[in-house]
């Protein structure tokens, strides 16, 4: 038995030995086969708006394309068809700069038609920007211009020191639309932690009625006058009331807080006329930022001193 163990063994060996030898390569190696490609991933999708932010674009177009026909969104700042005289002047600027549009504090609830105390900047106006997602590299540089030119005329009209600023900024201008929400609230907090909640609302549920808006915020509880702005101007709006957006709340911002339907050639009228700012609203400005003018004066106060700078600047014209 033991032997028939030891052939059987021998046997195993010699079949493994002939296994061995059978596979063994004859002449030489086979031709490596090459690796196939590592999948390549798909590109992931870049972000799209919303589909609100869709429509609204499209809808502000069509609100642009539609005033462009009727003749309005004027850029010429005036002309032979809008003559104004100093009374007219007088009188539109006290109801601009004096009265509100809406009740301080209450969001968008109108106010109570009762005059106020002048508002304006005692000090130098820092604007800087801010983009919302979907605002474009090329875009954005013609935000940029477009601001920054703007605040050089604001400078040289007002005389007050207006400019661009990065390094502690006060007056900051938004340039977001419906998907930026989250993001502009977040902002608004950090700028004002303690803001108003009606003034807080304000953007975080704005009708497409109010094309764009600005909030400023006085450096002392009921004061009069400005340390912080905040302008929002949609991003959805096409070039030319992205343009009248910029004129008109950048002015607004810094202290002629109203509209008027008798204001003519003004933007600070909701008739949509004129769609940047008029030689009539320069001399609004002009007279704001009069240093004889002062924040919290009221309106009798400041009314000979109105009086004047508009005689002086329409040659005595009544």
């Amino acid at each position: 038995m033991g032997d028939r163990l030891r052939h059987g063994f021998a046997a195993l060996a010699l079949l493994a030995m002939a296994a061995c030898e059978a596979t063994a390569p004859l002449t030489s190696s086979p031709t490596p086969q090459a690796r196939p490609p590592a999948p390549v991933a798909a590109p992931k999708p870049e972000p799209q708006p919303s589909a609100a932010s869709t429509e609204l674009a499209t809808y502000y177009r069509r609100v642009q394309n539609d005033l462009l026909v009727q003749g309005l969104l004027r850029s010429d700042g005036g002309g032979p068809d809008t003559p104004f005289s100093a009374r007219q002047l007088v009188e539109n600027f006290e109801t601009i700069a004096f009265y509100d549009e809406y009740a301080r504090g209450q969001g968008f609830r109108r106010s109570g038609g009762t005059a106020g105390r002048l508002k304006r900047w005692p000090g130098p106006v820092r604007m800087a920007l801010s983009f919302g997602q979907f605002v474009s590299p090329e875009q954005q540089a013609k935000d940029r211009a477009a601001v920054s030119n703007y605040a050089a005329r604001l400078r040289r009209i007002t005389g007050h020191p207006i400019g661009m600023s990065e390094a502690s900024p006060n007056f900051h201008v938004f340039f977001m639309g419906e998907d930026d929400r989250p993001q502009l609230l977040r902002e608004v907090q950090k700028i004002v932690p303690n803001i108003n909640p009606a003034a807080l609302n304000i953007f975080a549920d704005l009708p497409r009625s109010i094309h764009c808006l600005v909030i400023a915020f006085s450096g002392s509880d009921g004061g009069y006058d400005y340390a912080r702005a905040i302008a929002l101007i949609r991003a959805e709006h096409p070039d030319l009331m992205r343009l009248s957006c910029i004129h008109e709340e950048l002015a607004q911002g810094l202290g002629l807080a109203n509209d008027s339907p008798r204001a003519r050639p003004s933007i600070f009228n909701d008739d949509d006329e004129f769609a940047l700012l008029t030689t009539h609203d320069e001399m609004l400005l002009k007279i704001l930022y009069d240093p004889r003018l002062s924040p919290g004066m009221t309106l009798d106060e400041a009314r000979p001193v109105v009086e004047a700078e508009a005689n002086r600047l329409l040659g005595g014209e009544s």
